[in-house]
C-alpha cells in the first residue's frame, strides 16, 4: 500500500494520496456536469448488461464522447456491465466488450464470473472492477479476486470500517467504498421482492424499489384475513434512510480507500452537481491540511438542498438498528428546485444567459452556485426572452431566458430556488 501522508519542511502534513471522486452519471449531460463539479470519474451504463434499465444508458457513440470530454478534464470513465446474466442476456457479449475497448473506457464494473473471464480474454486493455453485487465483506475474499487478476473491489455497502482497515492492511488491491446515497433494504441486489410482485429482476436491472413502498400486514388462516395493523401504525417499514458518510471522509481517506463512490444514476443534474462539489471540498480540504481541518456547517447544509431521504452512517461504524430505518410517512426534505442552468454571462452588461429547468418569475430569490464560485442570493428583477421580449414568469420547460445578476457566474453554474 502506498504511502498516503507526509510531512514537509516546515512540519505541516499533507495527505500524498487523495482518494478517487467517483460519481454517478445517467446520462451525457450528466457525466458532464459531474466532471465539471469536480469528480474524479463517472460511472455510466451502457444499453446492455447493466442494472438500471430505467436509467438514460449510453450508446456507444455517447460514450465516445463522454470519454473523450472526461480525458480532457483528466477524469475517467467506468461502465457498469453489473448484470448476473441468463442465457437470453449472453448474445453480443464479446462484441460489446471489445466496442467498450475501442471506445477507450478505463473499466468496467461487473459481478458475474463470466463476464470477468469475458473481458479478460477480450478486451484486456480494460479494467476489471467487482460489483458491489457481489457482496464483498471478508479480506479473504478481496485476496481471492486479486489472484483472479482484478484491478479493483467495490465492497458491499454492509462493510464497515474496520472490515475496510483489515481488507487494505492484508491485500494490496483498490478498494472502492460507497460514501452517499440510496441502501437497499437486502444486501444489494440479493432482494427478490420485486421479482415476486412485479416480475422486475433486481439482479438484471428492473428493480422497482419494493422497499419503499407502503405495507399493510395481514395474518391468513382459515377464518380469511386479519388486519395486524392500526390506523396509526407506520406503513413505511423497510425504507433505509440515505448513506452519508460526509463526515467520515477523514477516516476513509487515512486507511486509504482509494475510490469514494457516491451512489444515483437516476438523479437529476442538480444532485449530481450538489453532492460532488460537497464530496469535493472536503476531500481538497482534508488533504491539504489534515491536522487542522473541520467540517464546515455550511458543507452539510449543502448536501441538505438536494433531494434525499434521511440521512444515516448505516454500517460504517457497527450494525445499524432500527434508527437507520424510514417508519411512519417520508418527509419531504427536498428544499430547493433546480430552476436553471448558466449557458452564458456577459461582464459588461451582468446579463446572465440560462436555461429555465422549474418555474420562476420576477420577484424570486434565487441562489447561485458552481465550482467557480461563491454561493450567493439574489432577487431576479426583469426576465427577458431570447428576443428581447419582457416576461411575468419562465414558465416553459428548458426556455432561454435572460436577466440581470449581482456577480459574475460561468457556463454550467446552477441556479436554484428555495421551496416555501
Amino acid at each position: 500500500m502506498s504511502t498516503i501522508a507526509e510531512r514537509t519542511s516546515e512540519g505541516k502534513r499533507i495527505i500524498m494520496k487523495k482518494p478517487e471522486l467517483l460519481a454517478p452519471a445517467g446520462s451525457l449531460e450528466k457525466l458532464k456536469v459531474a466532471v465539471h463539479y469536480g469528480a474524479d470519474a463517472v460511472y455510466i451504463g451502457g444499453q446492455e448488461f447493466g442494472l438500471r434499465s430505467n436509467a438514460d444508458n449510453f450508446s456507444l457513440e455517447e460514450m465516445r464522447e463522454g470519454v473523450e470530454f472526461a480525458r480532457r478534464y483528466g477524469a475517467k470513465v467506468y461502465v457498469t456491465t453489473n448484470i448476473y446474466a441468463h442465457n437470453e442476456n449472453m448474445d453480443g457479449l464479446e462484441e460489446y466488450l471489445r466496442s467498450l475497448q475501442d471506445v477507450g473506457v478505463t473499466g468496467i464494473i461487473v459481478a458475474d464470473p463470466l463476464i470477468i473471464e469475458t473481458c479478460k480474454r477480450v478486451a484486456p486493455k480494460v479494467e476489471v472492477h467487482l460489483s458491489t453485487q457481489q457482496s464483498l465483506s471478508n479480506w479473504l475474499a478481496v485476496k481471492y479476486w486479486k489472484e483472479e487478476g482484478l484491478h479493483r473491489v467495490v465492497l458491499a455497502r454492509e462493510v464497515g470500517l474496520e472490515e475496510m482497515l483489515e481488507m487494505k492492511k492484508n491485500v494490496d488491491i483498490e478498494i472502492e467504498s460507497f460514501v452517499h446515497g440510496a441502501m437497499c433494504i437486502s444486501y444489494s441486489g440479493r432482494c427478490v421482492l420485486s421479482n415476486h410482485m412485479t416480475a422486475r429482476d433486481s439482479n438484471r436491472g428492473g428493480c422497482c424499489q419494493s422497499c419503499r413502498w407502503e405495507y399493510d400486514l395481514y395474518e391468513t388462516n382459515e377464518q380469511g384475513e386479519k388486519a395486524l395493523f392500526s390506523e396509526n401504525d407506520p406503513q413505511y417499514t423497510m425504507s433505509p434512510k440515505d448513506l452519508n458518510l460526509i463526515q467520515a471522509i477523514p477516516k476513509l481517506i487515512e486507511a486509504g480507500i482509494d475510490s469514494l463512490k457516491v451512489e444515483g444514476r437516476m438523479k437529476s443534474i442538480h444532485y449530481v452537481a450538489t453532492v460532488t462539489s460537497v464530496y469535493r471540498k472536503v476531500i481538497d480540504a482534508y488533504c491539504a491540511d489534515p491536522d487542522n481541518f473541520q467540517i464546515d456547517k455550511a458543507w452539510l447544509d449543502e448536501l441538505e438542498k438536494c433531494a434525499n431521504r434521511d440521512f444515516a452512517p448505516q454500517f460504517f461504524e457497527g450494525e445499524p438498528t432500527f434508527e437507520e430505518q424510514m417508519y411512519g410517512s417520508h418527509p419531504k426534505r427536498t428544499k430547493y428546485d433546480f430552476a436553471g442552468l448558466v449557458l452564458d454571462y456577459d461582464p459588461e452588461t451582468s446579463i446572465v444567459t440560462l436555461q429555465q429547468r422549474n418555474h420562476f418569475k420576477p420577484g424570486d430569490e434565487v441562489e447561485f452556485f458552481g465550482p467557480e464560485i461563491s454561493n450567493f442570493m439574489q432577487k431576479i428583477e426583469t426576465i427577458w426572452d431570447e428576443d428581447g421580449q419582457e416576461l411575468d414568469a419562465a414558465r416553459h420547460p428548458l426556455q432561454i431566458v435572460r436577466f440581470k445578476v449581482d456577480q459574475p457566474v460561468h457556463p454550467q453554474n446552477m441556479m436554484r430556488k428555495e421551496v416555501r
